[in-house]
Order: structure tokens, then sequence, then C-alpha cells
């Protein structure tokens, strides 16, 4: 599996391909949202939302052989694309390389202006639930 940066790196290359057009850059992201797999009906529960979202979002994380997965859902396109970009650089990892992480992928791609201020903050709670999953799991590790 490549490196979390490896990954990111990837993701602005895509982005640096559509260059400034943000029509284009927005119907990217919702398309990278629908490739994610699946997310059983039976989670979408008021536990699994991701509190600080405009729109929802529902995560779950489960640990195999040591590595955090995520899966995810949103009720808006555009959402579920940017869960999608978290998913694919942080989905797989030990818990510590997802504490450890610096997301700068979404700075690089200018993510701020494509989005607004409301997705943005949205965003960051995503970041934020993730990276708590991976800290409750590193203190299970180290317990």
């Amino acid at each position: 599996m490549p490196s979390i940066d490896a990954v990111q790196k990837e993701i602005i290359g895509e982005f640096e391909i559509l260059g400034e057009d943000k029509e284009s850059t927005i119907f990217y992201i919702m398309e990278l949202g629908d490739k994610l797999p699946p997310f059983p009906e039976e989670e979408k529960t008021e536990e699994n939302i991701i509190k600080g979202c405009q729109s929802k979002v529902w995560l779950t994380t489960d640990l195999r052989d040591g590595q955090v997965h995520f899966l995810a859902d949103s009720n808006t396109d555009i959402t579920k694309g940017l869960i999608s970009l978290l998913i694919r650089v942080l989905s797989g990892r030990k818990a510590k390389e997802i504490l450890d992480a610096d997301l700068y992928f979404i700075e690089q791609i200018g993510m701020g202006n494509i989005i607004g201020s409301q997705r943005s903050n949205g965003l960051a709670a995503m970041i934020k639930q993730m990276k708590l999953f991976a800290l409750a799991y590193q203190s299970k590790i180290d317990a």
C-alpha cells in the first residue's frame, strides 16, 4: 500500500489536471463519492453521524489486522466525495499513522476555495472524527 504522503501527492496531481475549473473540480469530487463502497442502511444511525457537518455524513470504522478501516456515506454528493478523499488517504492504516498524518493535500488542491466555509467546517469535523477513532484504537493498543 502506498504511503499517506504518496496518496496525497497522487490526489494533488489529479486535481492539478483540472486546473482552475471549479465546475469540473466539483463534478470530479462528486464522481469520487460514487466510488465509495455501499454503506449499510442499518448503519445510518444517529450515533454514526459526524457532528459538525451541515450535510449528513455517516462514518463507521473497524480494526482489522492492526489497521483502521473506514466506511462512510453522505446525503449529498459533494460531501460524499470529500469523505471519499479522506478514506482514500486514511483507511487501511495503523492508528498511529492516522494520528500523525498531516493532511496537506486539502490546502494544496485549494479545497477551501472550492467548497466554501460551511463545507470546510464539515471537512474539519470529518477529519477530527476519523482521528478520534484512531486515537481510541491507539489507546487500546497502548493499554
